[in-house]
């Protein structure tokens, strides 16, 4: 009857704080910040100016990824910020996934508001000046390009940065469908154009929305990390010399990159309780990658574990 806990060994933050995978990426989030806001400007004043409803719609997007991409840097400093109060014990580490949540709620709302807006424009003749719109479509994509460029590497290990990246990728999208709404209104010489690329990009970063969200509440919802099997997790630990069995065995995620595990392990009479914990900490981080785990050592299982009601 004994509890150990398993660590691993994050990169600080140079405050004193473990830096957290997003914050790895920060200053490359800042410089994509930095253009996509002020890009933001000139696409809503041209969309205005031109009468375009694409242009209008993905400046809304673009309006998403400058809110998503300003929460993604703050929750990268909160983080990792000390705690003052005393009761927050697992830190502030999941205001990364709040971020990637409010990205969410903004992508499905421009999404409405396109909708919306694109159907209420139907039957409607409105005069679009195709070459402003062009032009400024193209500096659209191009500002969308170099940002998932900044932010593809991070997207990989870190939610909080996904939610920013998979904006900049739908507004990339969307960018294209304005490039393609200018080049088929002049050809054509029908506003219609506009309007069904309006709808098609409001469609998309609604579907992108809902499949970050699953994410989001995949989290919070503190389901096993993705990707790993909880019965391999308990098999492995098994394993672990003199180990009899294992339960009360959790599994979840603090925030990207940051997988934290408890456990009860039942040990033979004759083991020693220090070594089954450095030896099934060590298996933990190298094979699960759980870099954090509290590890309880029993004789046997006892009533009251077996008992719990949940």
């Amino acid at each position: 009857m004994g509890a150990g806990h398993g660590h691993g060994h994050g990169h600080s933050d140079g405050r004193g704080g473990v830096e957290t995978a997003s914050g790895r990426h920060r200053t490359r989030l800042m410089i994509s910040f930095a253009m996509v806001a002020t890009f933001f400007v000139v696409e809503l004043l041209a969309g205005i100016v031109t009468g375009s409803l694409a242009l209008v719609s993905d400046a809304g997007h673009m309006a998403a990824d400058v809110v998503a991409l300003g929460a993604a840097l703050v929750a990268t400093r909160i983080a990792t910020r000390p705690d003052s109060t005393g009761r927050r014990t697992y830190g502030s580490y999941r205001a990364e996934v709040f971020a990637s949540g409010l990205a969410v709620l903004i992508m499905l709302g421009v999404s409405v508001y396109v909708v919306v807006e694109a159907v209420g424009r139907v039957g409607d003749d409105v005069e679009i000046q195709t070459g402003p719109v062009l032009v400024v479509g193209a500096l659209g994509l191009l500002v969308n390009l170099i940002s998932i460029a900044l932010l593809r590497a991070g997207a990989q290990e870190s939610l909080n940065l996904k939610g920013a990246y998979l904006e900049v990728m739908a507004d990339t999208v969307g960018s294209i469908g304005v490039i393609a709404a200018a080049i088929l209104v002049s050809l054509t010489g029908s506003s219609w154009w506009d309007t069904v690329v309006a709808l098609a990009i409001g469609l998309f970063v609604a579907v992108r929305a809902l499949m970050l969200g699953r994410q989001v509440l995949a989290v919070l919802g503190q389901h096993v990390p993705e990707g790993l099997a909880i019965e391999d997790v308990a098999t492995a630990l098994q394993q672990v010399p003199g180990v009899a069995d294992v339960h009360d065995l959790h599994v979840w995620v603090l925030t990207s990159g940051m997988n934290v595990a408890t456990a009860h392990l039942v040990v033979v009479e004759a083991a020693d309780p220090q070594q089954v914990l450095a030896h099934a900490g060590t298996l933990l981080r190298r094979d699960h990658e759980i870099e954090h785990a509290t590890l309880q050592v029993e004789a046997s299982k006892t009533t009251s574990c077996a008992e719990l009601a949940w």
